[in-house]
């Protein structure tokens, strides 16, 4: 951090809140694994056994796909179309004359925009024409991606429109102080800070599976090195199969598993024909994967959070990954597992050479990544983004006295 701090807060813990009627937007949702689905469904049905009560608007998914109401989420399906080279994903149509219909016959307290796609933009000017409270997630760094699809150029338009969008919103919540501080240099206002959530239930080391190590090659005292998200260029995968190449000249017994599905898929399986493909993997076996591992292998420069991090720390599994996002908010070099300086690929390398002979180091590092992260629960977030809602309705109703806002 420069010796400026940007003007963002992590928030104490704030007393009960009254409910809120809230409108969510968003373009992906589970199924979908990913994760933005993942801990945006979370947070979501947190905020519901809080007592609000969620509108969740979303692309529909499949052409079968229905609205349903439970668990105090009754969702609004819109039209959507299939993202290139991820047709299993869905990308928003706009709508906006629709959402005003539907907000102006029942009017939310308040609307919060998780992705900034047609449907994002759509709803963020349907609310600013309704004068309702708007906040947004900034949850992918879709700016960055594109040096990696040979688009480098659009860097810098691609920023613009997420500049231009966000600022329309009444405050943007980022996972880190790091990314904060990135979007302040490029211009983002009213950015606050947010944390991240873990199910530590679901992510639990008791989830380690013999007979999925067996599965995979590896016997009890094996090494085995995973990576998991999507199997794509952002992800710096070509260093994940450098480093299995690494370790396994100083230790054979060290197997690859990758978690996953994207584009690099058939290219990474020529190249590294003894790693094991588990594809596209559900929470659950996204558990075991993590438990039976030993190292998990994450050299991503591309992320606002890499929720894999604390989903592996909470799963006893210590993380090597440059010192970015996440893991450099939450590891502890040496302790629950390695640090590298970001985008030294080399000293990357040399600390996993470090690692290939030393199992017992994985095993502590691992033990204590589990007890680091073992507080780290959904209601203490879902308590901070109460806390900025309360704010943001505050200075909505200054703005617009005469409007109909609750006592919050």
């Amino acid at each position: 951090m420069t010796s400026q701090e940007p003007d963002v807060l992590f928030q104490d813990l704030p007393a009960h809140q009254p409910r809120l009627q809230l409108a969510v937007v968003t373009e992906t949702w589970p199924p979908e694994v990913n994760g933005v689905a993942l801990t945006l469904s979370r947070l979501v049905q947190t905020l519901c056994e809080r007592g609000h009560r969620v509108q969740l608007v979303r692309p529909r998914q499949m052409r079968a796909d229905a609205a349903s109401q439970a668990g105090g989420i009754e969702e609004k399906l819109m039209r959507g179309m299939p993202i290139p080279r991820y047709p299993q994903l869905k990308l928003g149509l706009p709508a906006r004359r629709a959402l005003v219909r539907s907000w102006s016959y029942r009017r939310p307290d308040l609307v919060h925009i998780a992705t900034e796609g047609p449907l994002g933009w759509s709803a963020l000017q349907a609310a600013r024409q309704l004068r309702l409270p708007v906040s947004s997630d900034f949850r992918t760094n879709f700016h960055s991606y594109s040096s990696h699809y040979g688009l480098g150029w659009l860097k810098k338009p691609i920023a613009a429109y997420l500049r231009r969008f966000h600022n329309q919103a009444g405050l943007t919540m980022v996972p880190t102080r790091a990314l904060a501080a990135d979007l302040i240099n490029l211009g983002f206002e009213r950015v606050r800070v947010v944390g991240r959530g873990i199910d530590t239930q679901l992510f639990h080391p008791a989830r380690r599976h013999e007979p999925l190590r067996r599965q995979w090659g590896a016997a009890a005292d094996d090494t085995v090195l995973l990576a998991v998200g999507r199997l794509a260029a952002e992800k710096n995968l070509d260093l994940v199969v450098r480093t299995h190449e690494v370790m396994r000249l100083c230790n054979p017994r060290t197997r690859l598993v990758l978690a996953g599905d994207g584009p690099m898929r058939s290219a990474l399986a020529q190249r590294c024909p003894d790693a094991i493909f588990m594809g596209q993997c559900s929470h659950e076996e996204l558990a075991g994967c993590y438990a039976s591992a030993d190292l998990l292998l994450f050299p991503s420069l591309t992320e606002t959070f890499g929720n894999v991090t604390l989903e592996a720390m909470a799963s006893g599994l210590p993380v090597l990954a440059f010192d970015v996002a996440a893991a450099g908010q939450w590891v502890v070099h040496g302790r629950s597992g390695w640090l590298v300086r970001a985008g030294d690929s080399d000293a990357y390398l040399d600390q996993a050479v470090a690692l290939a002979t030393d199992p017992q180091a994985l095993r502590d590092a691992g033990a204590r990544a589990r007890v680091q992260i073992s507080g780290n629960d959904w209601q203490q977030v879902a308590a901070q983004v109460e806390r900025q809602w309360s704010d943001l309705l505050a200075q909505h109703r200054i703005q617009w006295p005469g409007l109909p806002l609750p006592a919050f």
